[in-house]
């Protein structure tokens, strides 16, 4: 008896670590092939291997192409307000993407401005993506679904997607899109309930990250008619939901784009799309470039050149001939072969349609194509050769299939050589630029973005070479000429900014950044009534620039409206709670008239936005000793020193402190030490002495 139940026992702990394996290790498995960690193990590790080794360049990179304006430039980034504006007000940004800009402000948190963590979170979430690829695979049958994992996480067309990270849109959104594949197949075969809401709600999660899973519900319909050889009205009905998902967050997306175009948030360009036959030419040459960056990923860059569209030339509509011809066929072969390439093409084209060019995106004014769109629809393609592999494996000769997997060997090494030479652009700025205006001079927006990056780096010589270009290859193009005006004005030559500046607000009277900058040359030249109404011109545009408020605000307290500044500063924060610089200079127009209480609550909360800001620690420390809070000044005065030792003012200040709350030799000790700094410190010299004499009970010298 004993023993029979020992032996359930055990049967019961196989039975659950059977489980427990299929639970875990069950995304990994092929159907009916292999069933242990000796199938999946290795092939997993081989995935995660070759990717860390294709992005390890990518770990050491900087900030690309639109990750400063989602990031580090973002004011949205910054306090809960951002958060809310996110979710509930559509418009405040330039896409309706909640969960994507809720993960990206989370990890703004958690990683700031060092951009490691951001690489990490993107390279893992490429990783988990290939598994699922794997899994997916795995679901519809294919012998060697691994492989599939493997193409996805090593295609060389898959870097710029992971490498920026601004792109998290792409590396977030195509997990949940995955998953919700995956729970749909398992509806489809078990007709279970909480696969279809499983389904539903994790393609909602996915549209709610970006809206490129859009074409889901085709899908989808595609999937039923491969399984079943049509599509059935018990087929639309469990669709239907999926298409009003679909359609509302599509809809919320284009709203809240114009939305945020009509707040003066930006310029976008007129782009020239032509009538139906000239988008149908273009659509058709979209389509074959993509078919064959698929293939044949030789070439890659941020910006490809754009290609001259003419209708009227017979050979530009040549790739629909071949498309349709290469559909007839395919369908001639429907009961056999050619469903599954119908599945796999199917999902590929319905992947990238939104993109062919039958409507106008904000990127088709500087190219027609963009190689991170295959991020998405590259699966079905993937899934078409993994089938066909799998085909041949099995109806070829030992000798056939072992030169087939030599060749197989050889395109993976030449996919991750390719990937880890691309990927290495991406380190920085000025590299990626570099190669992109390598294979095309007339890269306008290559030009400028260079020379964006070497204003930022202070190299002005070299951003004026790239500036001046940029302008010259497209003259209407206003933030060349912004950005021209910002160098020319940092080299010295403000006569020849300003020009540049008003040509960009000819271009773009709405641009309120180039308002700021004409505002701070009139400044800087004395010219404060011209710069005072350029600056108001700004915030008229932008009610949230902080730069106008900041500039503003300093106006007024140089020509002693201290009212008008603080009622100015006190508007500024509840629009930008988090800009520390404003709480700073509110709490010194309060300090100025006097409002102590009220100037230690704006200098506490500027230094708790950050950390790191000395003359608000300085200035703190001021108020506290003049409210009478010595010890908590002499505190602030200290912080400041362990941010920059070099601050004179502030060690002065301590001394001073120090001296009052009877500290007397610590007090010495500082004003000596601003006398090693600088020997010509006349206020350090006179306390010194003051302190010599009170300390030696003899009378100070004069």
């Amino acid at each position: 008896m004993n023993g029979l139940m020992a032996l359930r026992s055990q049967k019961r702990k196989t039975n659950l670590a059977q489980v427990t394996l299929r639970l875990l290790a069950g995304p990994f498995l092929r159907n009916g092939l292999a069933s242990t960690w000796r199938f999946w193990l290795p092939r997993v590790l081989l995935i995660a291997g070759l990717t860390l080794w294709i992005y390890g360049p990518v770990f050491h990179g900087d900030w690309l192409l639109d990750d400063r304006w989602y990031l580090t430039d973002n004011p949205l980034m910054n306090g809960w307000g951002g958060l809310w504006k996110f979710w509930f007000q559509p418009g405040s940004w330039v896409e309706y993407y909640p969960i994507g800009e809720t993960v990206m402000w989370l990890e703004w948190q958690l990683w700031g401005d060092h951009a490691l963590g951001y690489h990490l979170a993107n390279v893992g979430l490429h990783l988990v993506s290939a598994l699922l690829v794997w899994h997916l695979l795995s679901k519809i049958g294919l012998r060697l679904a691994w492989l599939g994992g493997l193409i996805f996480a090593i295609h060389p067309v898959q870097v710029e997607s992971v490498a920026c990270i601004s792109e998290l849109k792409n590396t977030l959104s195509l997990p949940p899109f995955l998953l919700a594949m995956c729970a749909w197949i398992d509806y489809e075969e078990h007709g279970r309930r909480r696969d279809y809401l499983w389904a539903l709600g994790l393609f909602l999660v996915a549209m709610l990250i970006k809206i490129t899973p859009a074409p889901f519900p085709a899908m989808i319909l595609l999937y039923a008619w491969w399984k079943r050889g049509r599509i059935q009205g018990n087929d639309l009905k469990a669709c239907a939901p999926f298409v009003i998902v679909s359609l509302v967050l599509v809809f919320m997306t284009i709203w809240a784009g114009q939305r945020y175009e009509e707040m003066g948030h930006g310029h976008p360009e007129a782009i020239f799309m032509g009538g139906f036959f000239r988008r149908l030419a273009l659509s058709g040459l979209n389509l074959c470039f993509y078919f064959s960056q698929s293939f044949l990923p030789v070439v890659l860059t941020p910006f490809h050149p754009k290609w001259t569209v003419d209708p009227h030339r017979i050979v530009q509509f040549l790739p629909w001939l071949v498309f349709g011809a290469a559909f007839y066929w395919f369908w001639t072969k429907r009961r056999t072969w050619g469903k599954h390439v119908l599945l796999g093409t199917g999902f590929f084209v319905l992947g990238v349609a939104p993109f062919l060019g039958f409507h106008t995106i904000s990127y088709m004014s500087f190219t027609w194509v963009l190689d991170h769109l295959l991020y998405f629809p590259l699966i079905g393609l993937i899934g078409l050769v993994v089938a066909g592999l799998g085909r041949m494996e099995t109806q070829f000769s030992s000798f056939a299939r072992s030169c087939g997997r030599g060749i197989i060997v050889a395109v993976v090494v030449l996919m991750v050589w390719k990937g880890h030479a691309y990927a290495g652009l991406f380190t920085n700025e000025e590299v990626l630029w570099d190669d992109t205006l390598q294979r095309d001079p007339g890269s306008w927006l290559a030009h400028d973005d260079l020379g964006g990056y070497f204003i930022r780096n202070n190299r002005f010589p070299e951003a004026l070479a790239q500036l001046n270009e940029a302008v010259r290859l497209k003259p209407d193009f206003d933030q060349a000429h912004y950005n021209l005006g910002i160098a020319l004005d940092k080299t010295g030559h403000a006569a020849e900014a300003l020009e540049e500046y008003r040509k960009a607000l000819a271009l773009n009277p709405d641009n309120e950044k180039v308002y700021d900058n004409l505002g701070a040359i009139e400044k800087r030249n004395g010219n404060l009534a011209n710069a005072e109404n350029l600056f108001t011109h700004a915030l008229q545009l932008n009610p949230s620039d902080a730069v106008a408020y900041l500039d503003l605000g300093d106006i007024l307290l140089q020509t002693g409206r201290l009212p008008q500044a603080i009622d100015l500063f006190k508007q500024a924060l509840e629009l930008n709670p988090d800009v520390a610089q404003l709480h700073y200079n509110l709490g010194s127009a309060l300090l100025a008239t006097g409002q102590l209480l009220q100037a230690v609550e704006q200098f506490e909360t500027a230094v708790a936005l950050d950390p790191g800001f000395a003359p608000a620690h300085e200035n703190l420390g001021v108020t506290l000793a003049r409210s009478g809070r010595v010890p908590e000044a002499i505190e602030q005065f200290q912080a400041v020193l362990q941010i920059n030792p070099a601050y004179a003012a502030a060690r002065d200040n301590l001394g001073l402190a120090l001296a009052q709350a009877g500290r007397i030799p610590e007090a010495m000790e500082q004003f000596q030490q601003a006398l090693r700094a600088n020997p010509n410190d006349a206020f350090a010299r006179q306390c010194l002495v003051k302190l010599q004499s009170l300390s030696s009970g003899a009378p100070a010298k004069p």
